[in-house]
This record gives structure tokens, sequence and C-alpha cells, in this order.
């Protein structure tokens, strides 16, 4: 595919036909290499996309850290397990205004600097918002209640948000973990996981329990989910932008939770 270049003045049209306008509550999650070349960068996407929503709307983006969880968990799966103890007692404890994302991309990175931009407390699943509803979205996120209810995706759930995919699946949609929460199913449990935060003044490894979470069922929900809902779709460069209802998504993702995962 010949790679193509995009512009700030192609962003805003591809956002306004997809049905994005002024006073929504939108998650985005985004690739920026898979629309080609950007001229301008992550700056001209959160730009667009902050114009595009207006001072009555709400950006938000996951920035999580978790490289800042303990090695057990795969987090540091280039390192030898002889340095896990050496990792566990010396990772840099969460600090929202400094704190980098891991993998989440260039975009959400640069976003959560972005001026007006706040950050969840959530040493490794934070997340970003700027906006009218960011302090609301960002405030209390629990460091077990990751993503349930009264967790940031499930504050945008009540704000009846949407869900914008900019050249990315539905394994990234953070917002099928809130269906996680709230659907039954046989292997549904809890795990403990760790974190460096700090405490008092002082730097701790932290545990909490947690449901278990790992997404592997995300894409093949996506999948039926478009087969049964209207699902807005537009060409932005050499990438696919997505956006859909997250109370429709959610709801749906429950239901079919329930049904098919063991």
């Amino acid at each position: 595919m010949e790679r193509k270049i995009v512009l700030k003045q192609d962003i805003l049209p591809a956002l306004k036909k997809i049905g994005i306008t002024a006073g929504q509550t939108i998650m985005v999650h985004t690739s920026l290499s898979s629309m080609g070349f950007v001229c301008g960068g992550a700056q001209i996407v959160i730009e667009a996309l902050l114009e595009s929503v207006g001072a009555d709307g709400t950006i938000l983006m996951p920035t999580q850290s978790w490289k800042n969880l303990d090695p057990t968990a795969g987090v540091h799966w280039e390192e030898p397990e002889e340095w896990w103890q050496i990792i566990r007692d010396n990772w840099p404890a969460y600090n929202k205004d400094i704190t980098p994302t891991n993998t989440m991309g260039a975009v959400a990175e640069m976003f959560r600097r972005w001026p007006g931009t706040l950050r969840s407390d959530h040493p490794a699943r934070s997340v970003a918002a700027n906006g009218k509803y960011a302090a609301y979205l960002t405030q209390d996120h629990d460091l077990s209640n990751i993503f349930g209810e009264g967790s940031p995706i499930g504050k945008l759930y009540e704000l009846d948000g949407y869900v914008l995919l900019i050249g990315v699946g539905y394994d990234k949609n953070t917002s099928l973990h809130l269906a996680d929460v709230r659907a039954d199913y046989p292997g549904k449990h809890n795990s403990t996981e760790y974190s460096a935060v700090m405490e008092n003044g002082q730097r701790v490894w932290k545990s909490y329990d947690t449901l278990f979470v790992d997404g592997e069922d995300f894409e093949e929900i996506g999948e039926a989910f478009e087969n049964r809902h209207s699902v807005q779709k537009v060409t932005l460069g050499n990438a696919t932008i997505t956006l859909m209802k997250q109370r429709e998504l959610v709801d749906f993702a429950v239901q079919w939770i329930e049904q098919n995962r063991k």
C-alpha cells in the first residue's frame, strides 16, 4: 500500500464525517504510524480532536504505565529472573506528572503532557483527559477498581460517551474491560497485582487485588458487535477510524461474554 501524507485539514473533516461533534465525550485509542506520514505528528491529531469536541467536550485516552507491575506478570519479559527482585525494590514510584506511558502510542504520550490535561492516580492503568469532564473522569481512580463502576471507563458509560479507534482494533478498546467487570462467566477471578507508589512520602511496593483481565477475545467481540450494530467508519490516510457509542458496545459485550466466554 502506498504510504499517504495526512494534514490537519484532512483530520478535521474526517472526524466530522464519522460523526464527531462539539460537546461529545470520547475515549480515543490511536496508532499514529497507521495513518501514514502525519505532517505535524501527534500534535495535529490532538489539536484536531480537541477542536472537534470544543470547550464543552472531553477527550480521554489511556496512559497506562504497565511496566510498573510485578515482573511475574510478564511485563519485564526481556529481563532475567534474577533481576526481578531488584526491579521490585527499585522501580520508580508512579508520578502522574512524570511517569511515561508504555506502548500507548505517541499521541497518548504527548496528550498526557498537553496543557490542561489531567491524569488519574492509578500507578499502572491510568487515563488522561482534557476538557469539560476531565476532573470527573480522572479523580478517584481506585487501585483495585481499575475498570468497574466509578472508574474512568465506568464514568464514561454514565456520561453516554463514545469510543474512537484510529488505526487500531478492538484489542486496544479499553472500554471492553467494563464488560469484563459486569459480566458473569465461569473463569472470572481476581488476581493480586503490585506497583510502586508513594505512601506518606515513602516509596512502597504496594499489593492490591483486582479483576484478572487479558482481552484475548476482544477482537472476536468487536467483529460480532459490528455485525449487529451500526458502527461508523472513515478512511484517514492509510488508516481506518471507527466511532461507536460506548454504552452500546459495553451492553453488547456483557451479553456476548456471558454466552461465549468460559
